[in-house]
Order: C-alpha cells, then structure tokens, then sequence
C-alpha cells in the first residue's frame, strides 16, 4: 500500500464507478482524485448538545494531533470542529447493540468497510496490524462492516484476508453511515475516523491508508499523548 495513487481512479473512471453503484443500488466505493481532495468538500455538521458544545472546546487538540498525520496516513484531517460522536450506533463482536460510548475511556480508530470495496480488501490487514500491536485498554481498532444481508460474505472475507485481531462489528441498515454522511464525514468507503476516550471527533480521513506503518504508530502515539 506505500504507493497510495493507485487507490485513487481518473475521473472517467469515477464516474463510471458512480454510475455502477447507482445501478446497483450500493453506496459508492471511496471516489477521489487525490489524498487532499477526498476531504476538501467536507463541511461537519455539528450539534449544540452539552456533549458537542464539550468536545468543540478540544480544536487546538485535534489540530495538534491531525498534525502528526504525515506520511502515509496524511490525508487524515483535523475534525472542525470536534464533535461528540458517542452515539453512534452498530453491533458489537457479541451481536449486540451498543454505541461508540461502550468504549469511554479508549482512544478509538472507527473504519467503516465492506466486501465489495476494493481498497477495503488493502486496508483490512493494515488495520489488523495496528490492532494486534497497538491495541489496548487505552486504543482499540473498531472496524465496522456495512454490508446489507447476513454475516457469511463478511465473515469470509475477513478470512480470506487474513484478519484474525480485530473484533468483529457490524450494521447492515446502513443507518451508521448515512449518519456520518449527514455529518459530511463520509463521502463512501473507507472511511476512518480517530475518536478520543471521551467519545469526541478528532480527526477523519475519507479513503484508505497505510495503518500498519510506523507513521500511522506515530499517530497513535500522539493522540494517546506519548
């Protein structure tokens, strides 16, 4: 994955993918022409709730941290401001409900993937890489798949790419990501998002990275404050 152009397709390319999903009635797989474009357009809607008005407050930290994002995890954005994303609802490894609170008190790395999204395929064990060395009680990968219908093409492609760390999270209403797209988080897969212990965005990135590299550890150790 160290050479990140060939994620991002020509622009006739783009439109043809577009229209395929259209037709297919699926959301489109992540369409940029370049890393600083696929976040350029994005306007965060935030809210006015005690938790949002609490995680506005954190701007000079997010910058800081979106800082850090050099190299090959550059695209990742400072969130403008942080906004309290706590709510945000899919299953957990157990098949139940739960929210991004379930994790207070842990730096979270949030992905949406699914199977039928190439760059997907790439990114899942980079992100079982980051998991395996850097998870703990105060960071955790929570890579969530979207795909409608049932667990067994999920499931398989987890298995077919080698993932063995990473828990597995699931919404197949899509109801999680038309939420962060109604937020202008997600302009469609991947899409990654850096959430602090207290359930605030800090940073986000449209499209995917090198996550097993030493500059996504840097990241990480920067937002958990080493």
């Amino acid at each position: 994955m160290a050479d990140g152009n060939r994620f991002f397709p020509a622009p006739r390319l783009i439109l043809a993918a577009l229209v395929a999903g259209v037709l297919a009635g699926a959301v489109a797989v992540y369409v940029s022409e370049s890393r600083s474009g696929n976040n350029a357009a994005n306007q965060v809607a935030v809210g006015d709730s005690k938790d949002d008005v609490a995680c506005a407050a954190k701007s000079d930290r997010a910058k800081k941290i979106a800082a850090a994002a050099t190299g090959e995890v550059a695209a990742l954005l400072p969130a403008d401001p942080p906004q309290s994303l706590k709510n945000l609802a899919f299953n957990g490894p157990d098949g139940k409900p739960m929210t991004i609170a379930d994790h207070a008190g842990k730096t979270v790395l949030l992905n949406l993937w699914a199977t039928w999204c190439a760059p997907c395929r790439a990114e899942m064990p980079a992100l079982d890489a980051l998991q395996k060395e850097k998870g703990s009680d105060a960071f955790q990968v929570v890579a969530v798949n979207v795909d409608a219908g049932d667990d067994v093409k999920p499931r398989k492609f987890l298995k077919d790419t080698g993932v063995e760390t990473l828990g597995y999270y699931r919404d197949s209403t899509m109801a999680l990501f038309n939420d962060l797209k109604t937020r202008g988080l997600a302009l469609g897969l991947p899409v990654t998002m850096l959430i602090d212990g207290e359930g605030c965005l800090v940073a986000h990135m449209n499209g995917p990275a090198e996550w097993s590299g030493p500059d996504a550890k840097r990241l990480v150790e920067t937002a958990l404050g080493g």
